[in-house]
């Protein structure tokens, strides 16, 4: 290998890297990791939390250096000679480094000093940069201001302004709406196959993945398989099936009890039916004799790269099968008629700017209930009034019978929270999170005690009950946020993007939670960013510019989708189609007040 010209962008031989965790445990975060991205190509890095993906980019960056093996990006010994890597690529770490008090232009002209770029390469590249990202009229916007889609595509802006040879990505599009999602990844896609950029990336979304031309797939430091994505999907070949319910039962109950069959890989919810992947193939559709298989039809489907993902992962985790079914100690007692959460002409107010604008819904006692939208449309604003955490400025909303535009305190009380930043103190162990949000929740003396331990048990911590809270993996983060909301036994539960960031194994479990308690009485309230996950709803209603656009039950919101060649239109579908409509007839609306 030389300096000159090399065959691969990055190239990784045999790479070791352990960690030390102040419990005194070993950490293999890269284990004998081999690897290679192709100029010109996308490369994606795939894997649970604690793969090793993050580790393998910050390597790349020259900002971490292996304890074993060879990694040499752009044919340069990275170890060796940082700096020479570092003033030839981009890296954009997973939380970019934007100012919130400077504009758009003001932190595009910071990156653009710090890496020495002429004004004469600054008027060549800002108006390309602008056109791309779609930023251009937002240039005098403070970055605090801007929406999460577009405060990633302003730190993609700021990566890319000294044109690098080589783009680093840390889960670019984590908290990403999917329309800002599919624009990020229109930009990157132009890049490559426009410009013959390079990108090595890491990523949650599996569907993503699908778009690379080389995955590498990880798990605990280890490389799974490597190849083209749909060599990943070949290996669940004559293994994927579609199956529909039963008369009276829901696709996220039928999903429960096929994850706890021997026979069974993989279940989600797809379109009202399940996508299964089966350890062996089937050769008569009728599963008579297996347990949760038993007189389903199963109609063949064509795999996907998350089918093949979830083969590669069962393989490596053993016969263990994917946690998350628990118990409360206190089941709710559900009346399905009984009206849990009633919301009527809601409006919140920041000045002139109305972050919610006159929204109405309905929860019913014990439904998932799914609040979709971009970022900025208004959904958070919408929970942190739902929560009691945030005043209305008009309309009326009862949560669990409480008006709580007068009773704010009693109605928290019975209810749980779960922030999109999960409120966790990083310093204090898991059992000391535990025992503080036990004792704000006024639990005392041996119901704590009972309590904490049930926490512990059903979200299977004890393990680590131990180990600093931020020193956990992002799955075991969001699993202790959502105990610690559960301590006080609550009648309604609010989750705002509990999954954002999180594997697709976590949110298997995480969904599998849900699904058990709202089984068991628990109304629960939802925001996400992965459509898919709409499925388990309910009903959803999509929201944007602090306006609901559509609502009703996920078959009647997929309905809204525009046909698609080749098969059925996804939520996303759905999703971007509701949104992009209701984005062009306010634009009309503007155009034509204007001309009058």
């Amino acid at each position: 290998m030389t300096d000159s010209q090399p065959d691969a962008a990055v190239l990784g031989r045999q790479i070791r890297k352990t960690f030390h965790r102040d419990t005194g445990e070993i950490v293999h975060a890269l284990d004998g990791v081999s690897l290679e991205a192709r100029p010109g190509t996308i490369t994606a890095l795939v894997g649970p939390d604690g793969a090793g993906k993050t580790t393998l980019i910050r390597m790349a960056a020259g900002l971490m250096r292996a304890d074993e093996g060879e990694l040499r990006v752009l044919g340069i010994d990275v170890a060796a000679h940082p700096q020479r890597v570092q003033s030839r690529i981009g890296y954009m770490p997973q939380r970019f480094g934007l100012y919130e008090d400077l504009t758009t232009q003001e932190n595009l002209d910071l990156y653009a000093d710090l890496h020495g770029i002429t004004a004469a390469q600054r008027q060549e590249r800002y108006p390309r940069l602008m056109e791309m990202t779609a930023l251009g009229p937002f240039v005098d916007r403070l970055a605090g201001r801007l929406s999460g889609g577009m405060k990633q595509k302003l730190g993609l802006a700021c990566t890319l302004v000294r044109w690098p040879e080589l783009l680093l990505l840390d889960e670019p599009t984590v908290g990403v709406d999917p329309l800002s999602r599919r624009e990020l990844w229109e930009i990157i896609e132009q890049l490559v196959h426009g410009q013959g950029l390079t990108v090595l990336l890491s990523t949650s979304y599996l569907d993503e993945a699908q778009r690379c031309g080389n995955v590498i797939v990880l798990h605990q430091g280890k490389v799974l398989a490597r190849g083209g994505p749909q060599e990943v999907s070949a290996l669940a070949q004559g293994r994927a099936f579609l199956a529909e319910p039963g008369a009276g039962q829901k696709a996220r109950g039928l999903q429960a009890r096929l994850l706890d069959d021997p026979n069974v890989i993989d279940a989600v919810p797809q379109g009202g039916l399940v996508r299964l992947v089966k350890k062996n193939g089937a050769q008569d559709p009728r599963q008579a004799g297996e347990d949760a298989l038993a007189g389903l039809i199963l109609t063949p489907a064509e795999p996907i790269f998350e089918d093949g993902f979830m083969v590669l992962l069962r393989r490596a985790v053993g016969e263990q099968g994917i946690g998350g079914s628990m118990t409360l100690d206190r089941p709710v007692v559900a009346d399905a008629s009984e009206m849990v959460v009633t919301v009527r002409d809601l409006t919140r107010l920041f000045g002139s700017f109305a972050a919610v604008d006159h929204v109405s819904f309905d929860v019913h006692r014990g439904e998932i209930f799914g609040l979709l939208g971009p970022n900025g449309a208004g959904k958070t604003t919408t929970f942190r009034m739902l929560c009691g955490l945030l005043a209305a400025t008009g309309g009326m909303l009862q949560v669990a019978g409480v008006d709580l535009r007068h009773a704010r305190a009693s109605a928290r009380q019975r209810i749980g929270y779960v922030a999109q930043k999960f409120s966790l103190y990083g310093q204090l162990s898991v059992v000391e999170n535990l025992d503080f949000f036990a004792s704000a929740y006024g639990l005392r003396g041996g119901r704590k005690r009972r309590r904490i331990d049930w926490a512990l048990e059903q979200f299977e911590l004890g393990a680590l009950r131990r180990l600093p809270s931020g020193q956990l993996p992002g799955g075991f983060k969001q699993r202790l946020a959502m105990a610690a909301a559960l301590l006080h036994e609550p009648e309604t539960l609010f989750l705002d993007e509990p999954t954002s960031g999180a594997d697709p194994l976590a949110r298997r479990e995480f969904w599998r939670r849900i699904t058990a308690l709202a089984e068991q009485g628990v109304t629960v309230i939802i925001t996400t960013h992965f459509m898919e996950e709409a499925e388990y709803c309910d009903h959803v209603a999509v929201m944007d510019a602090g306006r609901i656009l559509a609502q009703g039950t996920p078959a009647e919101i997929r309905r809204r989708a525009q046909p698609q060649a080749g098969r059925e239109p996804t939520m996303e579908d759905a999703f971007v189609a509701i949104v992009e409509q209701a984005r062009g007839a306010a634009s009309a609306d503007v155009k034509a007040g204007g001309a009058a």
